[in-house]
């Protein structure tokens, strides 16, 4: 069996000394770094870290030995730290109405063993994809919304709850999430829309941008906030597009792109290479 490796992820109050304080610990307990990024943010005054180790001695191996190893430096800087093995899959419960390219590819990139995730469910407030999610051998929530938009919320939380998901992907998933179900899901819930807004909100977007002469389509993927459509940018790309190009035809470029930026999004979360820093992200790629 091939040594195992450890992800760990640091933010705390920037300072001197805490790369120097980090791989001496890492150091003593006879880790080899195979990789590290740092970056201190001067406008907040925060540090981030991403280091990847593989132990090299007999006497830390496991992750709670390196967690002790670790636990001086830890209070010394006051730090926010987690530790990871790079070979644990995150546990991901996908949402989706009827646009069905972006679950498409997710769950073709999980099955191929592109994304270092499981994909514990899926759930829709529509049918139209339970076929193809069963054909994967994924469990499907139907979840239709009615009158009692709390009580279809609270099943979508006990879903992701019973399946262990550490992460919701909202891959088209067209309902409003409620703002107590964003707090409880803050920064594990990832969405993806194109990047036209504010502009060109409501139906048929891409449609509206063609009647304005767009120069670019694009897509953003960013965490879930109560504030819509506004939360921590984690990925965004753009294509040039042209004047003789239909609507059709920017909105299958545009669900394209939607579909490579949020697998993006969800491998770097995943890869625990995205760290909060306020309404804006830290991505260590």
């Amino acid at each position: 069996m091939s040594t195992p490796h450890f992800i760990l992820t640091i933010r705390c109050q920037d300072a001197v000394g805490i790369v120097a304080a980090v791989a001496s610990a890492l150091a003593a307990a006879d880790a080899f770094i195979t990789e590290s990024s740092h970056y201190g943010d001067e406008e907040t005054g925060l540090f981030f870290m991403r280091t990847v180790f593989r132990p090299t001695g007999a006497h830390f191996q496991s992750r709670d030995d390196f967690l002790t190893a670790l636990a001086p430096v830890r209070q010394r800087f006051g730090m926010d730290l987690n530790l990871h093995r790079r070979d644990r899959r995150m546990k991901v419960l996908i949402a989706v109405s009827k646009p069905g390219h972006c679950l498409n590819h997710l769950l073709h990139q999980w099955q191929s063993g592109e994304l270092p995730i499981d994909v514990v469910g899926v759930l829709s407030n529509h049918r139209d994809h339970q076929r193809l999610t069963e054909w994967y051998g994924i469990p499907f929530h139907f979840l239709p919304m009615g009158a009692d938009k709390p009580e279809q919320e609270a099943a979508l939380f006990a879903v992701f709850e019973q399946t262990g998901a550490e992460l919701l992907v909202l891959a088209r998933y067209m309902q409003v999430l409620s703002d107590d179900l964003c707090q409880k899901l803050a920064g594990r819930a990832i969405n993806i829309h194109h990047s036209f807004l504010p502009s060109f909100k409501g139906a048929k977007p891409y449609h509206q941008a063609h009647a304005r002469g767009v120069k670019v389509v694009g897509a953003t993927a960013h965490y879930v906030t109560k504030d819509l459509d506004e939360g921590p940018i984690i990925e965004q790309e753009t294509e040039r597009v042209a004047h003789n190009q239909s609507a059709q035809t920017l909105a299958r470029i545009g669900k394209d792109i939607e579909s490579v930026v949020l697998t993006r999004a969800v491998r770097w979360h995943a890869e625990h290479r995205v760290m909060l820093n306020g309404l804006r992200t830290v991505v260590f790629y």
